[in-house]
């Protein structure tokens, strides 16, 4: 990873408890399932998917 911002975006994924990177296949997935029946009942929500970045920061990571 190169270039304006990779340190910081390098620090990100490793803080995350996942670790690593999403694939496209997992944020596929997660569309599929909220545009698919099993969802029916959610009507709005904000999806976070960032590997746990999140958490991290809050938890002072």
């Amino acid at each position: 990873m190169s270039g304006p911002g990779a340190e910081g975006y390098r620090e990100m994924i490793e803080t995350s408890a996942a670790g690593r990177v999403g694939t496209a296949d997992e944020v596929a997935s997660a569309a599929a399932f909220l545009l698919g029946p099993d969802a029916g009942f959610i009507t709005g929500t904000d999806l976070l998917m960032d590997g746990g970045v999140i958490a991290a920061l809050r938890a002072g990571r």
